[in-house]
């Protein structure tokens, strides 16, 4: 094994949570350890929090915890997967406490049991104790239900105290205003950082080698600066995976110790393969540019149809809806859509591949001709609108082939919804049906005048 070729007795940088192997330099997990000890064993609170992101520790802070406590004094359930129902979730909680499978089926009969345990509990001179990590996959239902349990407490004193441990989701949940009756029954709320500075990252890295048996010098002095940038400023999570790939790697090439050289290697190629542990979404805003047609094979003439806006924004749900149509008209055409802000660089983010509608036949529009416009009245179902079409755009339809006029019919269709949010405003309408049904009444129009061969 890797660790015997450095005379290691285990692996010193495993991710997984041995207690055997918590170093005490952590300031933000000593802190909560020992705040949620309190909780338990003097403070007598209902529920204790644990909140930190991805890779900081939490698990192990749990696992610290109990095997911090006096086993003969507690009856302890832990659950790691805690997204299962709560009719689930309690039942495992009995059968942890009982050391069998519960078997209740029904709900009421689940509660009675589970208050049955508490006071038989506190009658043989112990305490229950539920630990529930990940507790962030908990749902703002089931963390309702959770509270509910606290009520099972005497006069005197808490029957039980239930820790929850997760990521910042978790923490956001508990502090909703509609749920101040189960944070007002926090007792300690820890958060757990990253690790401090460089010369605690050195500390950690040190002591895990001793832990596991080392007696030399294994990283040199110029690797832990750069350990401290490649781990995200002390993610000890990533720490322990740059360092065991690193010693990994010192085996197989035979050296007597880890470098700076071999620690930035490891963590450039560790970061290009997993990115950043925490990414930034950025608003999503659609734009079509440069909007050609390519090849269209097994279509009507008639369904050559590409959309195109000459550069308008498009309503975001009719681009995305587009993408995902299927109908007996399909269209094949290539559309670039360009994220607001990188017009220059010119970078597609997605292609628009098919395009296709079915729609029922919508009322007639009322046209009006000005001299620089053509103002179209819109009227589907209850809802109008007025829509001014330029008159270039009336003369290109007038002098155009048919195909010309679905592409102006579907970039107005477009400016109308555009222009007239409430066509799509109720949650229950379809926003591609809608703009199908206006573009085929410019299409009428279209095509009326055309035949009168007036405008």
């Amino acid at each position: 094994m890797y660790y015997e070729y450095w005379s290691l007795r285990k692996p010193p940088f495993d991710n997984v949570p041995d207690p055997s192997m918590y170093v005490d330099s952590h300031a933000s997990m000593e802190n909560a350890i020992a705040e949620t000890l309190f909780a338990i064993e003097e403070g007598g609170e209902s529920i204790a929090v644990i909140v930190g992101d991805v890779g900081l520790g939490k698990t192990l802070s749990l696992r610290m915890i109990i095997d911090s406590l006096d086993q003969e004094k507690y009856k302890i359930a832990l659950i790691t997967n805690p997204s299962i129902t709560f009719f689930q979730l309690t039942k495992e909680i009995i059968g942890q406490l009982t050391g069998k499978p519960c078997d209740t089926t029904k709900k009421v009969d689940l509660l009675e049991t589970f208050n049955k345990i508490l006071f038989s509990t506190i009658d043989e001179g112990k305490k229950v104790l539920i630990f529930i990590d990940e507790a962030n996959a908990i749902s703002p239902a089931k963390l309702e239900n959770l509270r509910l349990l606290t009520n099972m407490q005497d006069d005197q004193r808490n029957l039980f105290t239930m820790v929850l441990a997760g990521q910042t989701e978790l923490a956001r949940r508990l502090e909703h205003p509609s749920r101040a009756n189960l944070f007002q029954r926090i007792g300690t709320y820890n958060k757990i950082e990253k690790i401090q500075s460089e010369d605690v990252l050195k500390a950690y890295i040190e002591t895990r080698l001793k832990l596991a048996g080392g007696t030399r010098k294994i990283f040199n002095d110029d690797v832990f600066h750069l350990l401290w940038e490649h781990s995200e400023q002390g993610v000890p999570r990533l720490i322990n995976k740059i360092c065991k790939l690193c010693l990994k790697a010192g085996e197989t090439n035979g050296l007597e110790s880890i470098t700076g050289e071999m620690v930035d290697q490891i963590g450039q190629r560790f970061q290009r393969m997993t990115g950043p542990v925490t990414q930034k979404r950025r608003p999503r805003k659609i734009f079509v540019k440069d909007v050609t047609q390519e090849k269209v094979q097994d279509t009507e003439p008639e369904a050559k149809e590409v959309v195109e806006n000459h550069g308008k924004q498009i309503p975001e749900p009719v681009v995305e809806k587009l993408n995902t149509m299927e109908s007996p008209r399909l269209v094949e055409g290539l559309t670039s859509v360009k994220n607001e802000g990188m017009e220059e660089q010119g970078k597609p983010l997605f292609v628009l591949k098919k395009v296709g509608f079915n729609t029922l036949p919508p009322r007639p529009l009322e046209t009006t001709v000005a001299e620089d416009k053509k103002s179209v009245e819109i009227e589907i179902g209850d809802m109008k609108a007025t829509v001014n079409v330029p008159f270039q755009i009336i003369q290109q339809a007038q002098s155009s082939t048919r195909e010309h006029r679905v592409k102006l019919a579907g970039a107005m269709a477009a400016r109308a919804l555009q222009q007239n949010p409430k066509f799509t405003s109720s949650r229950f309408s379809d926003p591609v049906d809608i703009w199908g049904k206006i573009r085929e009444s410019f299409m009428n129009v279209f095509e009326e005048e055309k035949k009168l061969g007036v405008m």
